[in-house]
């Protein structure tokens, strides 16, 4: 088992309710969703890095990454969000 750190975390009321809706696990459910934005931090991260050093990525690049991403080119994305 991984080592735990206990905090008090405060949020709003509405939310809580919401959360004890979707699961038992308070803890694990706030444990993964802080792991995901981490996650979504660190590429964001090297993907700016990357950027700086080959220059931006151009239409066809981004098309293609959502290709993989999503299955298909979605016409509605919008090339800035990495």
């Amino acid at each position: 088992m991984a080592d735990t750190t206990r905090i008090t975390v405060t949020l709003p009321t509405e939310q809580v309710e919401e959360l004890k809706k979707l699961t038992d696990n308070v803890s694990g459910y706030v444990a993964e969703a802080v792991a995901r934005q981490i996650r979504h931090h660190l590429i964001a991260e090297d993907l700016r890095r990357y950027q700086e050093r080959e220059g931006a990525f151009t239409e066809e690049e981004m098309a293609e990454a959502r290709a993989k991403i999503f299955g298909a080119a979605d016409p509605g994305a919008r090339a800035d969000v990495a």
